[in-house]
């Protein structure tokens, strides 16, 4: 049955999912070989991503109707796809949802009878059981809102219950598409009315951190890598959080610039596209791959005044020849660190990360950023500017982070501190400290 289709893939997802892989690149990579429909394709990504968001909750439901015994994760993961569909897919009749979900344990010779007790005796407490569902959000947030004990406690700690329950409805929600206008090929007026042709429908974003007609929401379009006016490289898609940090380095024509962690290269371009392609832009990043993703951006965007430097791990450099580097300036004019981070302020965007990161791994990622200012210091001129930045939500890998910073390099100051925060901007959480080094 063609309607099976995308919870066929859904399972299969969900699945190796549970081995490991990033749920994003699962999915790109099932849809990129699927035949479906554009409404399949949409359905087949809501039940993947609203899973993995829910998978706290969907399995206290399971727990619930099954008295806590212990159940096959090939089992649970029909029976979440079932219990998802009920009570969170308004549009999906319930009987639909009960009678595919069966059709697939008998596919895949699980037991259908139990499947189908468990959906339909759910069904018969819908009522009580959304009311139990409400109630959780407020007796007991992380199975309310499904998000890990410990950050939800952290972050209650930090902004209370209040705010903390609206950053992890933010996070349950499914996240908008931006793209901003490559002015080195497009000004606003022409990429519009080519969107127009191409059946792209958008609106207009403002913020205070990046000029009009820069950023636009893209509500509904076609894939978007298959629009000419993506091909053509007329606009780069990206969070307009991405850009406070290259608004505070405030890149100029002709100064050398080094970008730090720059693949995949948003901020990299929009550097490029402020200079107006005249000065010298270098990018670093570890491994050849992620260089190779940056080169084929600037390639799109029409990007000349950047290099790319691939910079190796220490993992790497301790078996590997040593990779050439190119005759680029020691110091800097301005330099930006894009620095790796826990990634909290991206949680609506990366499902499974809630289920992935540990407290622990804040203190290891502090650590690296740490030594990433302490490097990229050296490499700034006497009165240049250093930009620090991540999506984090964290205080440990961002304020906290520059206080420790200045206290051991004592030529540097604050200029400007600023965090997103993604229920008072409505945009990905990120945080962005400038730092000028003394004359």
């Amino acid at each position: 049955m063609s309607g099976q289709k995308p919870r066929e893939i859904a399972c299969q997802i969900l699945s190796r999912q549970d081995r490991g892989a990033f749920v994003e690149h699962l999915l790109d990579e099932a849809l990129a070989h699927a035949t479906l429909s554009a409404a399949d394709r949409r359905l087949c990504q809501e039940l993947v991503y609203g899973i993995v968001r829910w998978q706290a909750t969907l399995d206290w439901l399971i727990a619930r109707k099954t008295q806590g015994r212990p159940t096959q994760e090939a089992l649970k993961n029909l029976l979440r796809l079932g219990l998802y569909q009920i009570f969170w897919l308004e549009r999906i009749p319930n009987h639909a949802a009960v009678n595919e979900t069966v059709n697939l344990a008998k596919d895949r010779g699980l037991p259908a009878g139990f499947v189908n007790a468990v959906l339909r005796g759910s069904l018969r407490e819908f009522e009580e059981t959304k009311r139990r569902l409400a109630e959780l959000r407020t007796t007991d947030p992380a199975l309310g809102y499904s998000h890990p004990g410990w950050l939800v406690d952290r972050w209650r700690q930090r902004w209370g219950e209040d705010r903390a329950a609206q950053l992890m409805a933010w996070n349950n929600t499914p996240p908008k598409t931006f793209a901003r206008v490559n002015t080195l090929k497009a000004d606003p007026g022409k990429l519009l009315t080519q969107w127009r042709d191409e059946s792209v429908e958008y609106d207009f974003v403002r913020r205070d951190w990046f000029e009009e007609n820069l950023v636009f929401e893209l509500k509904t379009h076609p894939p978007l890598s298959q629009l000419p006016s993506f091909q053509q490289g007329l606009f780069y898609v990206q969070d307009p959080s991405t850009l406070l940090a290259v608004h505070q380095l405030a890149p100029q024509p002709g100064e050398t610039i080094l970008d730090l962690c720059a693949a995949p290269g948003g901020k990299l371009t929009y550097l490029a596209q402020l200079m107006r392609n005249d000065g010298q832009l270098v990018a670093e990043d570890t491994a050849v791959e992620r260089v190779r993703l940056i080169e084929e951006n600037c390639r799109r965007l029409g990007v000349t005044c950047a290099r790319t430097v691939p910079v190796p791990t220490e993992a790497h450099a301790a078996r590997s020849a040593p990779l050439p580097r190119p005759a680029f300036p020691q110091v800097f004019d301005r330099i930006l660190i894009d620095a790796p981070c826990s990634n909290t302020g991206v949680m609506r965007r990366r499902v499974d990360l809630r289920w992935r990161i540990r407290s622990q791994e804040i203190a290891r990622l502090r650590l690296g950023q740490l030594e990433l200012l302490r490097q990229a210091a050296a490499r700034v001129k006497p009165g240049g500017v250093l930009v620090y930045s991540t999506c984090s939500l964290e205080t440990e890998e961002n304020q906290e982070l520059v206080r420790e910073f200045l206290i051991q390099e004592k030529e540097f100051q604050v200029e400007h501190e600023r965090e997103l925060l993604p229920f008072v901007d409505g945009v990905d959480g990120a945080y962005v400290a400038r730092l000028r080094r003394a004359a």
